[in-house]
């Protein structure tokens, strides 16, 4: 890949593909959902930079317990909050994140994991096919992620559901998933950067992170 690979390219690639072999309908709601979600998005109902998290438990693809203050222990960690494991653009973004930013991360001994409410035995999937250096970790029921502020639900939720939604998809039996979001905390769980993306095909670049890192003092070798 080229040192200057970014996720905006990869992403524009994606939705080319898209407006190539979708039926209009298809993409017009595909389209229509992001747009709505950026409308409805409210920065101040987020978590902000200097909020401290309380403790809390995730538990990780092989079913082990993962906690933010294990994270944090030795300094700051980077947490990247995704959608779910069969989710088209982050099969693209969790491997641009181990190879753009892990490897940096790894040699300043920052930790980094990426988080979805998926059932954890659900979330192995991402990890295992795309071989990623990092953990990926469940948070049961979104409970960290509604702290942050960043879950959302579709603009229509039909009831009953249709086969394959996305309660079912992640096994948690509800619609609520997380905005894909780039945390960095302090050794004391105090938020220090926070990115919230309501459009999915927009993400946090790896050289943004590594930008935040530096300026709270760690800088990281690119």
């Amino acid at each position: 890949m080229p040192a200057t690979e970014s996720l905006a390219a990869h992403f524009e690639a994606l939705h080319a593909e898209r407006v190539a072999s979708w039926t209009p309908e298809a993409l017009a709601g595909n389209i229509a959902q992001r747009r709505d979600l950026l409308a409805r998005f409210d920065p101040a109902a987020t978590a902000q930079v200097g909020d401290r998290l309380a403790p809390a438990a995730l538990i990780d693809s092989a079913g082990s317990a993962l906690s933010l203050e294990a994270l944090t222990a030795q300094g700051p960690a980077v947490l990247i909050f995704f959608r779910y494991a069969g989710c088209p653009a982050c099969n693209i973004a969790l491997p641009y994140y181990d190879r753009r930013l892990r490897p940096a991360l790894d040699a300043a001994g920052i930790p980094l994991v990426a988080i979805s409410p998926q059932l954890p035995e659900r979330l192995a999937e991402i990890r295992t096919r795309h071989a990623l250096g990092f953990p990926v970790a469940s948070d049961p029921d979104n409970r960290l992620a509604k702290r942050l502020g960043i879950t959302f639900v579709p603009g229509l939720t039909p009831d009953p559901p249709p086969p394959g939604w996305i309660g079912e998809i992640t096994g948690t039996g509800n619609w609520d998933l997380p905005q894909p979001t780039v945390v960095i905390l302090d050794q004391d769980r105090t938020i220090r950067f926070i990115d919230v993306r309501p459009d999915w095909l927009a993400r946090t670049e790896a050289p943004e992170i590594l930008a935040a890192l530096e300026r709270i003092g760690r800088k990281v070798a690119a």
